[in-house]
């Protein structure tokens, strides 16, 4: 079986935004996002228009320009969905747009560390202090 990814072109009619007038979070999708030049509207838009063409169900545009905005600030990640159409969106890996756990993995087990080292510091002392 054959699937093909057709990505759907979004409105052309819409006037394009300057590059320089583009904002976004440092984060992997934020980047993909203005690598392409896109604003968060136009890729709310590509991502129904994209849904749509896969005959998939996903959230109202209002609801999606919500969501964009707190995947691309890290406050959510994106459901199993979202990451299929944002990867086939940015033509990007999980990788690529930080969807991952790795990355988030290695920053978890440097926090343990710090507090088993805080811990250790404030045990110490506190034996010191007690002696």
């Amino acid at each position: 079986m054959t699937v093909s990814l057709v990505i759907p072109s979004t409105d052309v009619s819409a006037p394009p935004v300057q590059p320089a007038s583009l904002r976004t979070s440092d984060t992997p999708l934020g980047r993909a996002r203005l690598a392409r030049g896109w604003s968060q509207q136009k890729v709310v838009r590509a991502l129904v228009l994209l849904a749509d063409s896969w005959g998939w169900a996903i959230a109202t545009e209002p609801s999606l320009k919500v969501q964009v905005s707190r995947w691309e600030n890290g406050v959510v990640r994106p459901g199993p969905t979202y990451q299929v159409l944002l990867c086939a969106l940015f033509r990007a890996t999980p990788d690529e747009l930080g969807f991952t756990r790795a990355t988030q993995a290695a920053t978890l087990a440097d926090r343990v560390a710090s507090l088993e080292a805080a811990l250790d510091r404030l045990t110490s002392q506190l034996g010191e202090v007690a002696a």
